[in-house]
């Protein structure tokens, strides 16, 4: 956590159950005793196998659902129900497709009733941000992935969120684009700051764009490591070549390797050590 910042996201103690509804299956323990804080203006992401509670995170501070045990809170306050101050985007572009760009970035401000004179400014930088100038007038079918991705991106920030929650935005894009929205993404949070929770599979990915990135253990989900990115911004791609990024990756990529050699998730979402694999000598006994 960045010294001296207040904690604008604050997970303690935090435990997730979903029940079972089938009779003889035991319940699913998500999450267990997770602990995490992300500081104002921080980028801080999570990754881990899939399953391992990263996007039930994610909804616990967004308010779609609450914790079976433990706290969270959001500036200080218990997360109650979802709203403007904590907005989420999806991997796959939550776009209206009858509505243009213009109207699908401004589409909350008219649904709470604003007038245009008020946010018509706004809406004209987010664009130009966006890299969409020119596109106001197009519709989603006639838009690239990346682009449905800075329309979606757009139209969150024009709400002013405290709280940008990502879950894997960037995942379906090949990779170039990818690179590119990476670069983009970080431009955003200079020019609008919201502490952002960024939810990727993708080490190279955490470590390019984040303050700290927290490790998580297979199911149930458990905060398994911090580890702070001492990298100075503004990041280009050179940063993924250099020595220091390369062994903070081999780090972080060792935690995950060494957790899905130890065990592997049944179907009850248990885990359990793998089988250990014979010798020939002992096959052939």
């Amino acid at each position: 956590m960045t010294s001296g910042a207040p904690a604008k996201v604050l997970l303690s103690g935090v435990t997730k159950v979903f029940p079972s509804e089938t009779p003889g299956v035991p319940d699913t323990v998500a999450l267990e005793g997770v602990n995490l804080i992300l500081a104002e203006h921080e980028i801080v992401s999570l990754v881990g196998r899939s399953g391992c509670g990263k996007t039930t995170v994610l909804n616990l501070v967004a308010g779609f659902t609450g914790p079976t045990a433990g706290r969270v809170l959001v500036g200080g306050r218990v997360a109650g129900r979802p709203g403007p101050d904590r907005l989420v985007v999806f991997q796959s572009p939550a776009l209206f497709p009858w509505l243009n760009v213009s109207d699908n970035i401004t589409f909350g401000l008219k649904r709470r009733g604003q007038r245009p004179a008020s946010y018509q400014e706004r809406a004209v930088s987010a664009i130009q941000l966006a890299g969409l100038a020119g596109f106001e007038r197009h519709y989603p079918y006639q838009l690239s992935g990346g682009m449905r991705q800075r329309v979606q991106i757009a139209r969150c920030l024009m709400s002013d969120p405290e709280v940008l929650l990502l879950d894997e935005p960037f995942g379906a894009l090949d990779a170039q684009t990818r690179l590119e929205m990476q670069h983009w993404l970080l431009e955003v949070h200079q020019a609008y700051r919201p502490t952002i929770l960024f939810i990727t599979h993708d080490v190279d990915e955490a470590l390019f764009l984040s303050d700290r990135v927290y490790v998580m253990t297979p199911r149930p989900g458990r905060i398994q490591e911090e580890f702070p990115v001492p990298f100075d911004r503004p990041r280009d791609i050179s940063l993924l070549g250099a020595p220091e990024f390369v062994r903070l990756k081999t780090r972080v990529l060792g935690l995950l390797h060494a957790a899905g050699a130890l065990g592997g998730e049944t179907p009850d979402g248990v885990v359990r050590p793998k089988p250990r694999r014979l010798s020939a000598a002992e096959s052939a006994r």
